[in-house]
């Protein structure tokens, strides 16, 4: 590893890795820039290779900066990074905000030694300046387009870093045979802001790719949201905030509120039909507790489906003609079914305890739902009829919300610590993925959320991604 001391802010430099071409570092005193060129061929996987400019520091760590390419012909994966390393070795575990050379900018983590690489995609394009921060073992990232002020990019995660470790600047050429150069000026280097004022929270919605688990941010707000939907077009989603349904396109953007007449209380447990023309809702505008209602996806008035209350709508079987649901009689939580059209309500579940969360499979043959009947909260299967009730997970985990893949292969579904009683927000969770019939259960995504993270079916139609809302308790 080459190397010299006393650059600017920063401390050391070298190359990272393998790299055929050495990395250089340019500092421009008068200007405060810095111009590092890099090799290297790839920043990903399981090892590393690129040039870094590094400062050893403690505790949490804020660093932020303007980023620009030098040319524009470069590999369009190459990455000028804002860098949290805990070593100079390759496989060190690290996280990075990460501008490639197409303008693709996410937050990409290593999160054991050797271990794969992760990332969560920004939704905006090549912006002027980034931000990365480490708040105990929470890291997260801030963008803003040129003129604009920093603001969320949206998914944050934690990762285990201990004191001391490094932080700087890393250009990767993502080709062995290339050299590339960025520079970085306004450098902010320093402790993030302290939340004197108390947090806030922010929420994201996001997407998750089941084959890569890498995410993608769509649409951050310091608004309350929860619970998306993705449409059977697969063209947006739907979700609630504040009491109402919004409608916002899978690419992202401004999200509109769909006019639900009277229902003005909607909470997050709501979704489509399976031919997407219709909506269910869950809504507590009349008579003090949440029923059941349903209305043209455009928006429209509500019908009422359930007499009874609180119902609370989980999911619509695949002939369109049943709904399931969630309904509270005399004190105990059971799994019911109802007609679409409204009539007579079937209770499917009687064990003691709280029994939720059913949605039906793609062919019609089982309702999977989450009960507590023996001791934690775990994944059950049943017949639609409630016949042949099975349980599906056993382990040191409180599994929530089911929701089988319209393919039919899959089930993802929340999951607590042991110690996390019913589902809460704001806790620490994973996103967990098995076969459909059972078997190893591997790991999607760690992240802050809970209630309002997945509570209704957010398959996309194609079943190859998982939408959900992550959230973030911010400075103000």
């Amino acid at each position: 590893m080459s190397q010299s001391t006393g650059i600017g802010q920063f401390d050391n430099h070298g190359d990272i890795g393998h790299t055929r071409t050495t990395g250089t570092v340019k500092y421009d005193a008068g200007r405060e820039e810095y111009l590092v060129g890099g090799g290297g061929e790839n920043m990903w996987f399981a090892s590393d290779a690129f040039q870094f400019v590094w400062k050893e520091w403690s505790g949490d760590v804020s660093l932020a900066a303007d980023v620009r390419w030098i040319g524009a012909a470069g590999n369009a994966h190459r990455k000028a990074c804002l860098l949290i390393r805990q070593s100079l070795d390759p496989d060190a575990p690290y996280v990075d905000a990460a501008l490639h050379g197409d303008g693709l900018t996410s937050l990409q983590y290593r999160e054991v030694r050797g271990g794969p690489t992760r990332e969560i995609q920004c939704n905006v394009s090549g912006p002027r300046r980034l931000r990365i921060e480490r708040e105990g073992d929470e890291v997260f990232m801030s963008i803003a387009p040129e003129g604009a002020q920093l603001h969320a990019a949206g998914g944050s995660f934690r990762i285990a870093l201990h004191d001391p470790y490094f932080v700087g600047l890393g250009v990767c050429a993502h080709d062995s045979n290339a050299f590339e150069q960025a520079v970085f000026s306004r450098i902010a280097l320093g402790r993030p802001q302290s939340a004197t004022g108390g947090r806030v929270l922010e929420s994201t919605l996001e997407t998750i790719a089941i084959a890569s688990t890498d995410r993608r941010a769509i649409y951050t707000t310091r608004d309350h949201i929860e619970a998306p939907n993705w449409s059977r077009n697969g063209e947006y989603f739907l979700f609630n905030g504040n009491g109402r349904i919004y409608r916002l396109p899978v690419q992202g953007g401004t999200p509109q509120a769909l006019d639900l007449d009277f229902a003005t209380r909607c909470n997050n447990d709501h979704g489509l039909s399976p031919d997407g023309t219709m909506l269910a809702i869950s809504d507590q505008s009349q008579g003090g507790k949440s029923f059941i209602y349903t209305l043209p996806v455009v928006g429209g008035t509500p019908v009422r489906v359930t007499q009874s209350g609180p119902s609370y709508w989980h999911g619509w079987s695949p002939d369109g003609l049943t709904l399931a649901f969630c309904g509270e009689r005399n004190g105990e939580f059971d799994i019911y079914t109802i007609p679409a059209a409204g009539g007579t309500e079937r209770r499917l579940t009687t064990a003691p305890g709280l029994d939720d969360g059913p949605d039906y499979s793609p062919d019609g043959r089982y309702i999977y739902f989450n009960s507590e009947r023996t001791g934690t909260m775990q994944v059950w299967r049943m017949k639609p009829d409630g016949t042949n009730q099975q349980q599906m997970t056993a382990d040191e985990y409180n599994n929530w919300f089911p929701h089988p893949s319209p393919d039919g292969k899959w089930i993802v579904f929340l999951s607590y610590a042991k110690d996390v009683h019913g589902h809460p927000e704001n806790k620490d969770v994973m996103l967990r993925l098995m076969p459909a019939e059972g078997g190893e259960i591997r790991v999607l995504a760690k992240l802050f959320g809970g209630q309002g993270t997945i509570n209704v079916p957010s398959w996309s139609p194609n079943s190859e991604m998982v939408a959900f809302v992550s959230y973030r308790l911010a400075a103000p």
